[in-house]
């Protein structure tokens, strides 16, 4: 038997990765239900909102948008007012389009992260293109949503079988910042986590509180 190829850990690097927000429309937005509508929202304003802390090089794309998949949501396009936005007429996969791909292939980028609506059609189809072009890319997973979770794990699958990185926004953020010291670090992540991971911001809000106000209760055990 030949030897397993060794593994590669690829990793982010914040100076050679472009964000794509892909067809995150008012209209499209309905069709996903592998994720409560609440959720879902914060999920793609974090995506976006990536670009603007890491200062990564953000494109938008909408597809057919004057018809019932509707404009991009307002804080997105609030956030990225100098940002390119390839409005696609027809094309259903953004790569079949001659202005996104020379807004992509313009930035001099080799890693993308991105998400759409939906994951097995406008995430997939472009993530396997990119793919295909010899990009390395990144598929942020709660920023990509389907019609159902049955769908968005066989999409997943398809990309993951294809090379390409299916991860959460968490994995994104933490693998571009590195280290907390670093730039953006603690002073940009913590804002950005506490807006967008409730969770993660309640641990720090948490911290904060123990070290101003906090006591140690009887009983409690030591660390």
């Amino acid at each position: 038997m030949s030897a397993a190829k060794p593994f590669t850990f690829g990793r982010l690097d914040k100076d050679n990765t472009v964000l794509l927000v892909v067809d995150h429309q008012i209209g499209l937005f309905q069709m996903v239900r592998d994720y409560q509508p609440d959720e879902y929202k914060n999920n793609i304003l974090a995506h976006a909102a990536l670009g603007k802390v890491f200062g990564l090089p953000t494109i938008l794309t909408t597809s057919a948008e004057n018809g019932p998949n509707g404009p991009l949501p307002r804080e997105i396009i609030e956030m990225h007012p100098n940002a390119p936005l390839i409005k696609r007429n027809g094309e259903v996969n953004a790569w079949d389009n001659a202005d996104f791909r020379e807004a992509v292939k313009a930035t001099g980028k080799k890693q993308v992260v991105m998400a759409g609506i939906v994951t097995d059609v406008c995430t997939t189809f472009l993530a396997l293109s990119l793919i295909s072009e010899g990009y390395t890319v990144y598929a942020n997973a709660e920023a990509s949503g389907a019609y159902s979770r049955r769908i968005a794990d066989d999409a997943n699958a398809r990309m993951r079988a294809a090379g390409v990185q299916v991860v959460s926004m968490f994995a994104v953020a933490c693998d571009l910042m590195r280290d907390w010291r670093n730039t953006p670090g603690a002073l940009e992540m913590l804002p950005f986590f506490d807006r967008y991971l409730a969770g993660y911001g309640m641990l720090a809000r948490g911290h904060h509180a123990a070290i101003e106000k906090g006591e140690v209760l009887p009983g409690e055990p030591d660390p």
